[in-house]
C-alpha cells in the first residue's frame, strides 16, 4: 500500500512538473509576442531563430543538449546519469514553446502599453512555471543543471553563478544579433524586467 502511495505521489509530482513546463513555455511565447525582449534563458534561442530556419523550440532543445553535455564534462565521473532525464524534458519544453508561439500568433497590439501588458503576462507565466517546477522537485532543467554542476565542481554560490549564466546568455544573444541581424533584437527592456521580476513572481 505504501509503495502504491509513493508511486501515486511521484506521478502527481511529474504531472505538476509538466504543467509547470507548459505554463513556462507559454510565458516564453508571450514574451516573444510582446517584442520587448525575451527572458535571459530564452534570449539566445530566440535570436538564433531569427537568422536560421529553426524554430525557437528547436534551438531550445539543441541548447539544452549542449548544456547536458557541459554538465558531463564539468562533473566527469561525478555526473549522475539519472540527470539524462533532462533530455526528454528539454524536448517536451521545446515543442511546448513552439506550441505557445503558434497559439499566440493571432494576438495583435497597436500601442507600447499593450506590448508591456503581454510582457507582464509572459513574466508572470514564466515565474509561475518556475514555481511549479521547483515545487514538483523531480528534475531540473538543463539550464539550472549546468549552473548547479559548476557550483558543485568549483564550490561556488548558486545565486552568483545563476546571474553570471544569465548575463552570458544575454551577451551571446546580443553579439549574434549584431553579427547576423545588424542590430539589437530579442534583448530589450523586457529582458531586464524578466531578469528582475521572474524570481520575485516565483
Amino acid at each position: 500500500m505504501d509503495r502504491k502511495r509513493k508511486w501515486q505521489e511521484l506521478l502527481k509530482r511529474y504531472v505538476f512538473f509538466c504543467l509547470g513546463l507548459a505554463i513556462m513555455a507559454f510565458g516564453v511565447a508571450f514574451s516573444i509576442k510582446a517584442d520587448l525582449g525575451t527572458s535571459p534563458i530564452s534570449s539566445l534561442p530566440y535570436v538564433i531563430s531569427l537568422f536560421t530556419p529553426l524554430t525557437v523550440g528547436n534551438i531550445t532543445i539543441l541548447m539544452h543538449m549542449v548544456m547536458i553535455l557541459l554538465q558531463m564534462i564539468i562533473l566527469g565521473k561525478a555526473y549522475e546519469w539519472i540527470q539524462l532525464i533532462q533530455l526528454p524534458v528539454a524536448i517536451v519544453f521545446g515543442y511546448l514553446t513552439d506550441l505557445g508561439v503558434w497559439a499566440t500568433s493571432g494576438i495583435s497590439y497597436s500601442a507600447y502599453w499593450q506590448q508591456w501588458l503581454l510582457c507582464i503576462v509572459g513574466i508572470f507565466l514564466v515565474g509561475l512555471g518556475v514555481s511549479c517546477e521547483v515545487t514538483a522537485n523531480v528534475v531540473t532543467l538543463a539550464g539550472e543543471g549546468v549552473v548547479l554542476a559548476v557550483c558543485k565542481r568549483f564550490k561556488l554560490p548558486f545565486a552568483n553563478m545563476k546571474i553570471a549564466f544569465d548575463v552570458t546568455l544575454v551577451v551571446l544573444a546580443c553579439i549574434l544579433s549584431f553579427i547576423f541581424l545588424h542590430g539589437l533584437f530579442g534583448v530589450r527592456e523586457g529582458t531586464v524586467a524578466a531578469a528582475l521580476c521572474v524570481g520575485l513572481v516565483a
